[in-house]
């Protein structure tokens, strides 16, 4: 058919039908897109995890699902986890009801920052609260017959799950649920009838050994680094990382005390890397991520007073002391610390700051550094042990990044010898009734390697395999020292007990990924052969 138009104006009607053509497909192409699109990340939030994990991802039943509860969880990992779910607790799988695309945007979320820094005060702390048991209402003898203070609580993460064990017979009395992500070790009451936990997320819980029953609960935190009992039995310090709080809790059934905001005199703020009792001085010991400061917090009835800067004479009425109870002593340095370990004495604080990698010695009734460590790479002193060598007391640390471990005389404050070992290490333990350290290597490929190191030579005389291919780590001895406990740290893991003397395999015990083993005599004296 001959074209009606002349060519110009043909070629402009085909260009314009054309493009008439692909602005209509354009179009469809959009609507098609809204129609079809993935629902937005905080959609399929609302939809899929609210209920579990709470709206404002800070927990429910699940735990709370934002970036510093997630640190130790690779993206991969956290796909796996939506995807298939997580064996042996509510987390259903969700690869029938979403497509990797959605998969992907929820992990993408949930380890993004929120668009507000939630807010965790003593009202959210006071409604958490739970009280299963009240205090005194169970009975004062145990349910067992096992020797009370050679139990160990054993922390298995696999399932997140806790197991009481028999330190004589290596049997099993008990295991029970705990919450998700347990985190900074288990802590003892004075006379070790009760074990209070702390999980990543914030959740406190006191559980009764006696009667193999949780008695409490409530969240302290949102991202919690660990607790502390005090000397006496009558309170508990948690340590925040987020908000940026302490936390005292009263022992008996866990009712908040006290909240303490983390802040110099600025208004700096700060997260807290570690708490511990120093019960020979009464008082709670906090470190700092954020700020050069150590604190000091008494928890003691006739604590001296605490006076804010230099007071010439206590009888000016200008000398105000921080307002108790459990004021803050602030004690100023030159560099962060927040890794640290105590003399026996309690009077010196040995710290570094894993940054830095630098070592410093802070003497607490001075309230001043007094000397400086030598310490290369990143010196993991909260894993640090002491014993007397050859006639001074010495502390062994291992390192987080180098394959030494360092011994410092603490009476020079010099570090006397370093020990090359396979690969770097996170634990060292030992016992006052044995003439062996033991170390791992759990930061290096020789993972499934335990190093064991003469106490009176400062050699190494053994290597030990558990399990080749299999991580090896987080020694404990029994009450009197006869006999060390290894976790192979997998979930098919399993509590692997040696004679400490000839370093013989006793038994296997299977367990899922025992992070830690914790004795309770070994713990509730202060044994140093442990962490404190």
């Amino acid at each position: 058919m001959q074209n009606v138009f002349p060519i110009p104006v043909a070629r402009f009607f085909q260009r314009r039908f054309a493009t008439t053509l692909q602005a209509v497909f354009i179009g469809m192409m959009g609507i098609s897109g809204l129609a079809f699109a993935a629902p937005a990340p905080d959609k399929l939030f609302a939809t899929h995890c609210a209920s579990c994990h709470g709206a404002d991802r800070l927990g429910a039943i699940g735990p709370a699902l934002l970036p510093e509860n997630l640190e130790r969880l690779r993206k991969p990992q956290i796909i796996q986890t939506i995807t298939d779910g997580r064996a042996a607790t509510q987390m259903p799988a969700f690869a029938q009801n979403l497509d990797k695309e959605e998969i992907q945007s929820l992990a993408d979320f949930i380890v993004s920052a929120p668009a507000a820094i939630p807010k965790w005060g003593l009202e959210e702390i006071n409604a958490s609260r739970i009280v299963n048991f009240a205090d005194g209402s169970l009975p004062n003898t145990p349910v067992f017959k096992a020797d009370p203070l050679n139990l160990f609580v054993v922390v298995e993460t696999g399932d997140h799950h806790a197991t009481i064990l028999d330190g004589d017979t290596f049997e099993p009395i008990h295991r029970f649920q705990t919450r998700f992500a347990l985190h900074g070790g288990p802590k003892f009451s004075p006379d070790g009838r009760y074990v209070y936990f702390a999980s990543r997320d914030g959740w406190i819980s006191k559980f009764d050994i006696y009667n193999l029953k949780t008695t409490a609960e409530i969240r302290a935190g949102i991202n919690t680094r660990n607790l502390a009992v005090s000397g006496d039995g009558r309170y508990v310090m948690v340590g925040n990382y987020l908000p940026h709080t302490l936390v005292v809790l009263d022992a008996r059934d866990l009712k908040p005390l006290k909240l303490i905001a983390v802040e110099d005199k600025n208004g700096q703020t700060s997260r807290v890397s570690a708490v511990y009792d120093a019960a020979p001085r009464k008082s709670f010991i906090a470190a700092l991520k954020d700020l050069k400061e150590v604190w000091e917090i008494p928890y003691g009835d006739n604590a001296e007073p605490i006076y804010e800067g230099l007071v010439h004479d206590y009888r000016y009425g200008e000398a105000v002391a921080a307002k108790g109870p459990f004021p803050v002593r602030h004690i100023v340095l030159d560099d962060y610390l927040d890794d640290f370990y105590f003399d026996q004495s309690y009077t010196h604080l040995m710290g570094a700051s894993r940054e830095a990698g630098k070592g410093q010695v802070v003497n607490l009734d001075v309230r001043r550094k007094i000397a400086d460590l030598d310490l290369p790479g990143m010196p993991h002193l909260g894993s640090g042990i002491t014993w007397e060598y050859e006639g001074r007391p010495v502390m062994a640390t291992p390192n987080l990044k180098t394959g030494i471990i360092s011994i410092i005389d603490m009476k020079s404050w010099k570090t006397i010898k370093r020990i090359e070992t396979l690969g770097a290490g996170f634990f060292m333990r030992s016992h006052e009734n044995t003439p062996y350290a033991w170390a791992d290597n759990f930061m290096s490929p020789a993972k499934d390697t335990l190093q064991i190191i003469d106490k009176r030579t400062l050699e190494i005389v053994r290597n030990i395999t558990p399990s080749p291919g299999k991580t090896a780590a987080h020694v404990e001895f029994t009450r009197d020292g006869k006999y060390a406990l290894v976790s192979i740290w997998e979930m098919d893991g399993a509590l692997v007990v040696y004679d400490a003397t000839t370093f013989k395999e006793i038994k296997r015990i299977p367990m899922s990924k025992p992070s830690g083993k914790y004795n309770v005599y070994n713990k509730t004296t202060r044994s140093s052969g442990t962490s404190h």
